[in-house]
């Protein structure tokens, strides 16, 4: 697997999660809740993107649980799409299915109340995204 950071994006309608790796992809972490409405979002995108320097940006793609388009699959897809058009670096739509249902399990049994931690939420599902997306790469190679 190629060394570089990677970053992946949780989009919702509200706030947007975001994760970044480690240059060896062995850690994940969270980075921040993005309002999904700010007018500054793409600026801010871009500052995060030019700070981490990923070599490989990743971004939920909701889908149902039997894996088809869900309603807020188009939305993702644009989203990426914005981003690509801010940048270089290689925009990738990976399966989030239960990315957002496994984080607020693992804050529930963390003792967190979930209604009171969406944003913890937002990037937790965006860990997930990126883990998972990782794992996928690994098991390419």
């Amino acid at each position: 697997m190629k060394r570089g950071r990677r970053i992946a994006f949780d989009y919702g309608d509200v706030r947007i999660g975001v994760a970044a790796s480690d240059a060896d992809s062995i850690l994940v972490s969270p980075v921040t809740t993005l309002l999904a409405s700010s007018k500054s979002l793409l600026k801010e995108i871009s500052l995060m993107i030019e700070e981490i320097s990923p070599i490989e940006i990743y971004v939920g793609r909701p889908t149902n649980l039997s894996g088809l388009d869900g309603s807020a699959t188009s939305k993702a897809i644009d989203f990426s799409k914005e981003l690509e058009g801010i940048t270089q670096i290689p925009v990738k739509l990976i399966d989030e299915r239960m990315s957002t249902v496994s984080a607020s399990k693992q804050l529930r049994e963390a003792g967190r109340d979930a209604k009171q931690a969406k944003s913890m939420i937002d990037m937790a599902a965006a860990v997930a995204i990126l883990e998972f997306a990782i794992s996928v790469e690994k098991a390419k190679q």
